[in-house]
């Protein structure tokens, strides 16, 4: 457990690196209702598959610029020309699979949308709609999966996604807020146990 700014204690993982505090205390484990959110923290869970999450977070304005802010029906348009100037562009994680899979997932992605309302509407199904709050006191208690993310993987699979292998989708659904994995000795475990 680390102390920072304002003497509050937090989990251990973001260390002393402003971003990483930052994202920790603002952003991770609030449920997301916002479909582009979705898809950015679908895109940078896929380029974090085996790199540290530290390694995205520090490119992710790179991203959006390189994304088009992360708007699925701009990446979905994006042609092969574009995937080769993404894969020469020094400030994202220059991987082929990662990239394309950014542009797959996007057309998968609008088609969920299209079939659900929204893709909101269609992942909170794999919590009853309402975030699944753990009581860890050890980093080393959190998992690197569930049945919630093994059932998510596989339905993303069989619709066509890329990069969503259960690993992945669980860092997703942390982020997303799908599940509350803070420590229960961190100040963000109580003030994220509501009601979604």
């Amino acid at each position: 457990m680390t102390s920072h700014k304002n003497n509050r204690n937090r989990c251990p993982w973001p260390g002393d690196v402003p971003a990483m505090i930052e994202y920790h205390d603002t952003e991770w484990g609030v449920p997301l209702d916002d479909d582009r959110k979705h898809f950015e923290f679908l895109v940078l869970d896929a380029a974090q598959a085996g790199l540290s999450w530290r390694t995205v977070l520090l490119k992710r304005e790179n991203y959006r610029k390189a994304f088009d802010n992360f708007d699925p029906v701009k990446v979905a348009r994006f042609t092969e020309r574009r995937v080769e100037k993404l894969l020469a562009n020094p400030r994202i994680i220059r991987n082929r699979l990662k990239v394309q899979s950014a542009v797959t997932n996007a057309r998968n992605f609008i088609e969920v949308q299209d079939e659900f309302g929204s893709f909101d509407k269609f992942i909170w199904r794999f919590v009853d709609g309402r975030p699944r709050v753990n009581r860890f006191k050890e980093s080393s208690q959190i998992p690197a999966r569930s049945a919630e993310s093994d059932a998510m993987s596989k339905e993303l699979k069989s619709r066509g996604f890329t990069f969503v292998g259960s690993t992945i989708c669980y860092a997703y659904m942390q982020a997303a807020g799908l599940i509350n994995d803070h420590l229960v000795t961190c100040f963000r475990h109580k003030e994220l146990t509501v009601q979604r």
